[in-house]
């Protein structure tokens, strides 16, 4: 593959998709400085799968190279069409990955790749596997606020398989008390999800830390536990007392 000519083409059919005012909407919603073609989730997605049908990447080398072509332009759907790929291939991927994972993470600056990056590319890659849990926890402490996201979203996946709690509850604990709305909405995000099949392990958590919690951090948490747990949860949150 001629990554250059290949990442040029995609491009091109994304942006013949795009429309002006969309990309103004996008722009001024994600407040970023890229350049927009205003194409949709969906047509990228779509246009990422057929690229990949007609020009497969079968290998970890071919993979980053593609990636790295894509993202080097400042382009909204270069970056992330660039995500796809790599949620995509991520059995191409290993622990080794995680230094570029890091990098595109820092330089997302928006939740629209760092979602996508952390839960569906960072979880799967790093679950279980030897030295990762180090990485994740340097992420966890780190003064950029989207590394810190990361952190917490990686575990969404593992928690989903069955993995312990203790490593995002740890993270959690530490950010709790963050002002940082893209933080709060992490924790709650993954106690949520959590709860849906392990409701009594997030209620217990979440009992004697009402009183340190965030509004958006609890009422995402609660979404799932029984109406007695959520009501019981919800009242020390008002009261700012931990529940009994």
């Amino acid at each position: 593959m001629d990554v250059a000519a290949t990442a040029d083409a995609l491009e091109e059919e994304l942006r013949a998709q795009g429309s002006p005012k969309r990309a103004a909407g996008e722009k001024r919603y994600l407040k970023s400085d890229l350049t927009f073609h205003g194409t949709t989730v969906w047509q990228i997605e779509r246009s990422v799968r057929s690229f990949t049908v007609e020009q497969p990447v079968e290998d970890h080398d071919g993979l980053v190279a593609f990636v790295a072509e894509l993202w080097r332009k400042p382009v909204h759907e270069r970056r992330m069409a660039a995500v796809m790929l790599l949620e995509r291939h991520r059995q191409l991927l290993g622990v080794g990955d995680l230094p570029l994972l890091e990098r595109l993470i820092r330089e997302s600056r928006t939740w629209a790749y760092v979602d996508v990056l952390a839960g569906d590319v960072v979880g799967p890659v790093s679950a279980g596997v030897p030295g990762a849990g180090e990485v994740l926890d340097r992420w966890a402490t780190d003064p950029d606020l989207w590394l810190r996201r990361a952190a917490l979203l990686s575990q969404l996946r593992p928690l989903r398989d069955g993995a312990p709690l203790d490593r995002f509850l740890r993270y959690a604990d530490a950010m709790l008390e963050e002002r940082e709305f893209f933080i709060r909405k992490a924790i709650g995000w993954v106690l949520r999800e959590t709860g849906r099949r392990r409701p009594a392990e997030v209620a217990a958590w979440l009992a004697p830390r009402t009183h340190r919690a965030s509004g958006v951090t609890i009422r995402e948490a609660v979404k799932y536990l029984s109406a007695g747990d959520a009501a019981r949860l919800m009242a020390a949150y008002r009261a700012r007392r931990p529940a009994e």
